[in-house]
């Protein structure tokens, strides 16, 4: 009896892993179609987007319940529970991250249908490809429990951040030298926005891979700690402002509350 109900937890436990995957597949799918939108003008795509945006809540919907439900019913060990957990917490980055791809593809749109070309959007392509290519090791980290591969992941996100503020200064140049470009700009902007976000959506899952095989939350801890945690290592510890000034030691301070 214990046999049978220990196989149908590890059951469901790889239904809710699977299930997850596929649902990461789908907004996978959502950004390479919005990033062709921009590239191509292919709105023929749109309506597969709303549909997987639509697969994607659901299925957001369905793995929520069934952890709760897997919750209630066991009492999971340490590791099965940070499984549970973790793809509690990167359900909703995964969601947020498909409600990003649809908002590129409905702005890419209009800037087509604006007749609207700009050579901002060749760097917002590279963006787009660079988030994919983040959002897919993650789930490739997931699926093998490789810390390693997540920690690649987390310092990816810099080199995201680093193409947003490109783009920014690209755009905003556009907009200064000629005005006729402002509205096709702040649409390209709010494109390279929600790029970044699903950057930071996709490191925020790779740092729950590493918390789900360690058992270390890496949050704010910094790239290289992030890495040397990863590989088993110990974190570098954080120097102490110890300095005194003696002069200024029994003064109190001139505190201000505005």
């Amino acid at each position: 009896m214990v046999e049978h109900t220990n196989k149908r937890f590890e059951a469901e436990l790889e239904d809710i892993r699977s299930r997850f995957l596929r649902m990461g597949g789908l907004v996978e799918s959502m950004i390479a179609d919005g990033i062709d939108v921009l590239a191509t003008g292919n709105t023929v795509v749109m309506e597969r987007i709303f549909e997987r945006e639509r697969e994607v809540n659901d299925l957001e919907v369905a793995i929520d319940q069934s952890i709760t439900q897997v919750l209630a019913l066991n009492q999971p060990t340490a590791i099965d529970l940070r499984l549970l957990m973790s793809v509690s917490k990167m359900l909703t980055d995964m969601e947020r991250s498909g409600d990003e791809a649809e908002k590129v593809a409905k702005m890419a749109r209009r800037l087509h249908e604006n007749n609207s070309r700009y050579e901002a959007a060749i760097e917002l392509r590279h963006m787009g490809a660079s988030v994919i290519s983040m959002l897919n090791r993650s789930l490739d980290a997931f699926a093998r429990k490789d810390p390693i591969l997540a920690a690649e992941v987390v310092r990816s996100d810099k080199l995201v951040d680093k193409e947003w503020k490109s783009v920014l200064r690209a755009l905003s140049s556009f907009m200064i030298e000629d005005p006729r470009t402002i509205s096709g700009s702040i649409d390209l902007m709010f494109i390279a926005r929600s790029l970044e976000r699903i950057g930071d959506h996709a490191k925020n899952m790779a740092e729950r891979v590493i918390y789900l095989v360690q058992g270390e939350d890496v949050r704010h801890t910094g790239v290289k700690n992030v890495e040397l945690q990863a590989r088993g290592g110990v974190p570098a510890p954080k120097k102490q402002e110890a300095e005194v000034k003696s002069e200024n030691a029994a003064e109190p301070e001139n505190e201000d509350s505005n």
